[in-house]
């Protein structure tokens, strides 16, 4: 019986699947992974594994600028909600954690309206944002996907993301005789994604 692996990256879905206000949560993902898995194109195979592309929260401490003091990103409540994801998302069946890290990068300033009848403006510490920037996973995602096609692991890789850096990996998977299955979550997707996919499942 030929195998089928799904490859989530662990960004997006959290978006698709979950909000601010509610957060996704391992039994939100498990019962996606259920509607996935009852596509009919999925049905006969079987499921070799299930990749989830996530990164290490980012716990240190930096000192903002204009007095604003030191944060302690550690103490945030999201560092603890994707720390508690994590644990649970282990313990979902055929699930394994593929895990890059986030990075300080300094501080921006927030998206705001600019004054229309003056030229300048005060900015204080509370203006600025952290940059955290999120390293090393879709390199993995991508050596993933090589792996299961050059070892021919699996004859169908399902890949649930909407990100257009995504498509080379996608090409290479297909050049290599591996079918490319594509679940955008009814994300708006590129050209070349649609392009580069043998099909795109229609689920939410």
């Amino acid at each position: 019986m030929s195998s089928y692996a799904i490859l989530v990256d662990g960004g997006f879905i959290k978006r698709k699947l979950g909000s601010a206000r509610a957060p996704m949560t391992a039994e939100n993902f498990e019962a996606f992974i259920d509607r996935l898995r009852a596509e009919p194109c999925l049905q006969g195979l079987r499921l070799h594994r299930i990749y989830f592309y996530d990164a290490v929260p980012f716990e240190g401490e930096a000192k903002k600028p204009l007095n604003g003091g030191k944060v302690n990103f550690g103490a945030s409540p999201i560092v603890a909600r994707s720390k508690r994801l994590h644990v649970d998302l282990v313990r979902v069946p055929y699930v394994a954690l593929r895990m890059g890290e986030l990075g300080f990068r300094g501080w921006q300033l927030k998206t705001m309206p600019l004054p229309e009848e003056q030229d300048t403006v005060e900015i204080t510490a509370t203006d600025l944002v952290p940059v955290i920037q999120q390293k090393g996973v879709d390199m993995r995602l991508g050596l993933d996907i090589a792996a299961l096609t050059l070892k021919d692991q699996v004859k169908v890789i399902v890949l649930v993301a909407g990100d257009s850096d995504f498509v080379p990996a996608m090409k290479f998977a297909r050049r290599e005789g591996a079918q490319l299955f594509l679940a955008p979550l009814g994300h708006g997707i590129k050209e070349p994604m649609r392009e580069h996919a043998d099909l795109v499942l229609e689920i939410t």
